[in-house]
């Protein structure tokens, strides 16, 4: 007889990758052929999906992570960080042939970050991955998903959530016109580059939009645009658009700002909030993320956010 969790429902369960940052600054981006000096390299723990779920467990939810690591020295980081912020990492699976997903880093002067991913061990997550974790998903409230992932695992665990009666947060990053992911009731998440891919063209009109991504079966999204905040949009009932600005920071380092704002609007929307005010919550968390070097790193616990009083614009 398989016996009875007597642990609470999660609030959010992660789906996704682990990497390995390796972050170096510079005062500049290259150009092609060109090498320009770096200080030293830094070697911190990230992946979208793992920085997703720090970002949520530092705001007080109670999260766990399904994912894959490498048997080296870089999945003992990434695993000591997510245990760190109390992330649940029990499912995370440690692949003996593989190495752990490596992310490549580079920082300029105003803060501004290029990105190289290799999917390493993230690349071996499968649904049989989700097969051994079912119990995850029991009363969880909201799944928290990206294309870090194999997309045949994200379509699995969206399925998945849905059918426990989960709400589902699609990061279409890194960018792929996947909306057959999303069903009515779940949240687009991408930022204002990803939409112009995905609508096709530049936007002009939130309003328009809205009526565009309905036709893509897309109901509802939160479009970010870093220092200007976010757009909720919403085509149930009337077209809704609501503007929610960003604090006023002087960036120090981007990188992985996007996903302090994923972690933090999934956290909001378990804890029952409406969109419009988890948006507004997550745009003060990703705006702190960029005050320090580092991605999970430079995330805000509850007690910090609400100390923080950023500087009048």
């Amino acid at each position: 007889m398989t016996p009875v969790s007597t642990e609470p429902p999660l609030d959010v369960l992660v789906v996704g990758s682990l990497n390995a940052d390796l972050i170096v600054r510079t005062e500049r981006f290259p150009r092609g052929g060109e090498t320009v000096h770096g200080d030293d390299l830094i070697v911190g723990a990230g992946g979208k999906s793992a920085n997703q779920a720090v970002a949520a467990s530092r705001l007080g939810s109670r999260v766990a992570m399904i994912g894959a690591v490498g048997d080296d020295a870089h999945a003992d980081i990434v695993l000591a960080s997510l245990d760190a912020a109390a992330v649940d990492i029990t499912r995370v699976e440690r692949i003996e042939d593989a190495v752990t997903g490596t992310a490549v880093i580079t920082v300029d002067a105003a803060g501004e970050n290029t990105i190289v991913v290799s999917a390493g061990a993230n690349g071996r997550l499968a649904p049989a991955s989700l097969d051994r974790h079912l119990d995850a998903f029991d009363g969880v409230r909201v799944v928290c998903l990206c294309l870090e992932a194999p997309l045949e695992v994200v379509r699995d665990a969206a399925r998945r959530g849905r059918d426990a009666g989960a709400r589902i947060l699609v990061n279409l990053s890194p960018f792929e016109a996947v909306t057959d992911l999303l069903e009515p009731g779940d949240v687009l998440l991408v930022n204002e580059h990803e939409l112009e891919l995905l609508v096709d063209g530049p936007v002009h009109d939130w309003t328009d939009v809205v009526s565009t991504l309905a036709t893509l079966s897309i109901r509802t999204a939160v479009v970010t645009r870093g220092a200007r905040g976010a757009v909720v949009l919403d085509a149930d009932g009337d077209p809704t658009v609501v503007i929610v600005p960003a604090p006023s920071v002087e960036p120090v380092d981007t990188t992985g700002a996007g996903d302090a704002f994923t972690g933090a609007l999934a956290a909001r929307l378990a804890a029952g909030e409406s969109l419009s005010d988890a948006a507004t919550y997550a745009a003060r968390v990703g705006a702190y993320a960029t005050l320090r070097v580092g991605t999970q790193s430079s995330y805000p616990d509850l007690s910090t956010l609400e100390g923080w009083a950023p500087e009048a614009p």
